[in-house]
């Protein structure tokens, strides 16, 4: 793991148990180094915090207090901090975190209680709690692979730092292959250190029998893949929603009228640019999605829009009993007829 080793505290973060588990072994091995573990090491989990009164930080704090004993420093690894969700909660931290021991490396892994009905959602790590951190001169370790360029950067990482080298070809492939499910690389690049050995070059034909189901996609590649007339790359983007995604039919349909409902709203020749458009649907932030539904309303115009419409309404009785046909069956004709439908009016 490449992060400063020096800092006095780190905050391990993620959705993924997996990926925050490996990250946490990975740090507290770094930390630890040519160390004695036994003697090093101290571990809380919600038992230590559970007293009498509720959730208690003070065990948490009392242990990054401690100083050393037979070695020059400490890791205190506070698992299940997530438990610690308010200001309140966190503000005795907080005040630790304003002159730590520098004999302590505190490993904060916020993650919510895992005994059962314990706790339900996990929240976000309260704001003072994170500008204590920064402000001692912490790491913050996401685990989460992120979006866009932030997920591009992490599964090149990983790829670099694996023990088994894939070639371009394989690299797209396995990287296409797994959609928005990045988390499943880790596992899949042990998978493959476990069959061919650390050290292995490896091509497209040795990766692919390892990969298994295609990881899911983001509802707007279906729409993109929809909006661009390319139906088996719809077909194919649908494909992966349903089975690696394992998304119902009815989201999926949902997904959809949203979509053609957009560009219903959009078709009016006095809404001319982006902001107009995004004001028209009630976006705030980015008017990226607002501009392609314009430009869509644009490209398909009245006519062809009103086909869109009756397509998704049809479907949407087919998919309440009006037809004997399978759920899946529904959406996938339904989006082979809606890229049509764009195919025929690119065309134009």
């Amino acid at each position: 793991m490449n992060v400063d080793l020096s800092a006095p505290v780190y905050l391990v973060k993620g959705a993924d148990e997996v990926l925050l588990g490996d990250a946490v072994v990975d740090l507290v091995r770094a930390l630890v180094g040519d160390g004695d573990r036994s003697l090093m090491v101290e571990e809380l989990t919600a038992d230590a915090y559970d007293g009498d009164e509720g959730m208690d930080i003070a065990p948490l704090v009392d242990a990054a207090q401690t100083s050393p004993f037979l070695t020059e420093r400490r890791v205190v690894v506070a698992r299940h901090a997530g438990v610690f969700s308010t200001k309140d909660a966190v503000a005795p931290l907080v005040g630790y975190l304003a002159d730590p021991l520098p004999t302590t490396s505190l490993v904060l892994v916020w993650e919510k209680d895992t005994r059962p009905n314990k706790q339900g959602r996990l929240a976000n790590v309260p704001r003072s709690l994170s500008d204590a951190v920064t402000t001692a001169g912490g790491v913050v370790v996401d685990t989460a692979p992120g979006t866009g360029k932030a997920r591009a950067s992490w599964v090149d990482e990983h790829l670099r730092d694996a023990s088994v080298t894939l070639d371009n070809p394989a690299r797209a492939a396995l990287v296409t292959h797994l959609g928005d499910e990045a988390n499943r690389l880790p596992g899949l690049l042990s998978t493959l250190e476990g069959v061919f050995g650390p050290g292995a070059r490896l091509g497209v034909d040795q990766v692919m029998p390892y990969l298994g189901e295609a990881g899911d996609v983001a509802p707007w590649d279906l729409t993109d893949a929809i909006d661009a007339g390319d139906v088996p790359k719809a077909l194919d983007q649908l494909h992966r929603m349903l089975a690696g995604g394992g998304r119902h039919p009815l989201q999926v349909m949902a997904t959809l009228t949203n979509h053609v409902v957009r560009m219903v709203r959009l078709d009016d020749p006095t809404i001319r640019g982006e902001k107009a458009a995004a004001e028209a649907l009630g976006i705030k932030g980015s008017t990226f999605p607002a501009k392609k539904a314009l430009a869509g309303a644009q490209r398909l115009g009245s006519e062809r829009l009103a086909e869109l419409v009756g397509l998704v309404a049809q479907a949407d009785l087919d998919l309440h009993g009006a037809k004997a046909w399978p759920p899946e069956l529904v959406v996938e004709v339904l989006v082979a007829r809606l890229a049509g439908r764009s195919r025929a009016a690119t065309r134009r």
